[in-house]
């Protein structure tokens, strides 16, 4: 019997290294990168994704106009980080539900690494249904914010998003 990859079955699609460093002090977790960001090698990659729109909302620094490099250093300068809790999966398309035989990523692992992480933060409810099962017990050890997806695919309006992002300045400025 053979090991070989079944060459019907779809690609299987991988996350982003994570954007950490020893400043960080919130983790933000997505569930994995969709299609477009994935193409464009950039987390959060789709122009109608609210991501960099609420994340400026929450720094105070306009993002969107930014590189992407500047945003990141941005998002680092503020104590703010970037992972997914999948770390590689088989998904047609960028839905959540489509995932199908997913690894996560060793978020507990990271932690330990950086134990400067106080708060974590979960970009949509697949992100957090599954972080806080990666997370197991640990869970208990961090403030967490389970936040409405910055996705298009999420219909929730802007400023109802907005309003429950804001949520992470007075935890960054209760972390500092």
């Amino acid at each position: 019997m053979s090991s070989l990859p079944d060459p019907a079955a779809p690609p299987r699609k991988r996350c982003f290294d994570a954007v950490v460093d020893t400043r960080t002090r919130l983790l933000i977790l997505g569930s994995l990168p969709g299609e477009r960001s994935l193409a464009l090698q950039e987390y959060y990659g789709n122009k109608q994704n609210k991501f960099w729109t609420l994340m400026g909302e929450v720094t105070g620094v306009p993002l969107v106009p930014l590189s992407y490099a500047e945003r990141l250093a941005t998002l680092l300068a503020h104590g703010i980080g970037l992972w997914d809790v999948v770390a590689e999966a088989h998904r047609p398309g960028s839905l959540d539900s489509n995932i199908r035989a997913r690894d996560d990523n060793d978020v507990p692992d990271l932690l330990a690494r950086y134990p400067g992480i106080g708060a974590i933060a979960f970009n949509g409810g697949t992100a957090a249904r599954l972080g806080i099962r990666v997370l197991g017990p640990r869970a208990g050890s961090y403030r967490l914010f389970e936040l409405p997806s910055s996705s298009p695919a999420y219909t929730l309006a802007y400023a109802e998003k907005r309003a429950r992002w804001l949520a992470l300045r007075a935890a960054l400025d209760h972390l500092a």
